[in-house]
């Protein structure tokens, strides 16, 4: 069957009382017509027509080139919001599916049915309809009217229901399946509503009365068909869709200690074994190896971890993490931070755009910006990469095994050797050579020789501290 999918989402959204066109408002970190586009290309070969209004620059700049758009000039309805697509689409497909861009909850089984049924009957309409218990929410949907034979022959909208009218327990959900040809060539026989727009349920009793066959597929999970108009709706459809997303994880082998304090966004990919304590945050394109413990308390967003990873009351943002790393409590990885195997960031570290090599650890209340720091360095409690000086950001390059002691200040552009010991509370302000000791304010070079610690003066230790060949050299 080939199909074309129309998704209406020219809707102004009055009640969202947002500059922000409704369509995008974020649901799971994502504009909620994203859903609807990723619905409509499971079915159709054919890229789904947009059809657009109010914010259309803004709705084209955030969707992108995956659909085709149409726009809505004047919102007359939904009838007459599907025909602005007629001249995209005639005779381009035997079925046009109809979707709402407000409507991203829909599933691909639900949609599947209708589509089977469609396909099986071929009547000039297959639509989705929704039993509510008595007293359920309507969710504004029309009424749909049947004969005493128990076919559909009208929909009639909530808003010019009679009080009996009302008392219908079985919705339109607004989804359909139009037989191509027919849909197109009967748009333009829709009559304006008293509310002045034309009403694609109309085509209903249009099609009954020509003796054409419409279909109702009921939809067995309510959710499925939640429209989003306004905060409330918006925040209901946020905890259906935090539901289902955890559901998943927890049927693939993650642990979630309270599903109803997690939350993670569409596309958040973690690996079996890993655990998740309560008030964690997993959003963007974050990727979480096995055997990982995330939270209390944490959040990750644009993050990789490798596996065996403990994140604790932490921020992790745009960084990426090798196995065995522990971070936290009360860290901070941003912009580019990149964490070898086995790297240890204590309480309240703070690392940003730089690299720490395997088996590192950086003590608590540290800080380490644009640096490059390789293998098994030892960062003490409260060492500051001074990598700012006012204009510009400088690179700090620390070797490998190097030992900074706590306090101290190490003010880029700097390159400390390997094997170089800083004393704590040190500032360093030149370029210490590998396997030396340097401290002090400013710091300067102690040597070893001879298993005696020889201390140079300060003309010479500058001197050293800078790569300048001294007496002990000669």
């Amino acid at each position: 069957m080939n199909t074309a999918v129309v998704i209406l989402a020219a809707g102004q959204g009055i009640r969202m009382r947002s500059k922000i066109p409704k369509v995008l408002h974020p649901l799971g970190g994502q504009p909620m017509v994203k859903y609807v586009v990723n619905l409509a290309l499971q079915f159709s070969t054919q890229a789904p027509v947009l059809v657009i209004g109010r914010g259309a620059a803004l709705v084209r700049d955030r969707v992108g080139d995956c659909v085709r758009y149409v726009l809505q000039e004047t919102r007359l309805g939904t009838g007459h919001a599907v025909l602005q697509a007629r001249d995209e689409l005639r005779g381009r497909s035997d079925a046009v599916l109809v979707l709402y861009g407000d409507m991203p909850l829909l599933t691909p089984p639900t949609v599947s049915r209708l589509a089977d049924c469609f396909a099986t009957t071929t009547p000039a309409i297959a639509m989705l309809t929704l039993e509510i218990p008595p007293g359920g929410d309507s969710m504004g949907f029309g009424r749909v009217v049947r004969d005493d034979e128990g076919r559909v022959v009208r929909v009639v909208e909530e808003a010019f229901a009679t009080p009996e009218e009302l008392e219908i327990r079985e919705l339109n959900c607004g989804v359909y399946y139009f037989r191509g040809p027919w849909l197109w060539d009967h748009l333009t026989q829709l009559q304006i509503s008293p509310k002045g727009e034309y009403m694609l349920t109309d085509l209903v009793g249009i099609a009954v009365s020509e003796g054409e066959r419409v279909e109702a597929v009921p939809v067995e999970d309510p959710e499925d068909v939640i429209g989003i108009n306004d905060r409330l709706q918006l925040a209901r459809a946020e905890e259906v869709l935090r539901r289902r997303i955890n559901e998943e994880l927890m049927r693939s082998g993650v642990t979630l200690i309270d599903p109803a304090t997690t939350y993670v966004e569409v596309g958040v990919r973690v690996a079996p074994d890993t655990v998740i304590y309560p008030n964690t945050y997993l959003l963007g394109n974050t990727e979480v190896g096995d055997d990982c413990i995330l939270g209390p308390n944490t959040l990750l967003r644009n993050a990789t971890l490798g596996p065996r990873c403990r994140v604790v009351a932490s921020t992790v943002e745009d960084s990426a993490l090798g196995a065995d790393v522990i971070v936290g409590p009360y860290g901070c990885l941003r912009s580019g931070a990149r964490l070898d195997d086995g790297v240890r960031l204590g309480s309240f570290g703070e690392v940003k755009n730089s690299y720490l090599g395997p088996g590192t650890e950086v003590e608590h209340s540290s800080y380490v910006g644009d640096a490059t720091v390789e293998a098994n360095v030892r960062i003490g409690a409260g060492a500051v990469t001074c990598n700012r000086d006012g204009e510009e950001r400088r690179a700090t390059q620390i070797g490998e095994g190097a030992l900074i002691g706590g306090g101290a200040m190490l003010v880029a552009p700097l390159v400390v050797g390997p094997g170089a010991q800083i004393g704590a509370g040190s500032v360093v302000t030149h370029d210490v050579p590998p396997n030396t000791v340097v401290y002090g304010v400013p710091a300067r070079v102690h040597r070893m020789a001879e298993d005696a610690r020889i201390e140079t003066g300060p003309a010479e230790g500058e001197r050293q501290a800078q790569g300048v060949p001294g007496r002990g050299r000669r």
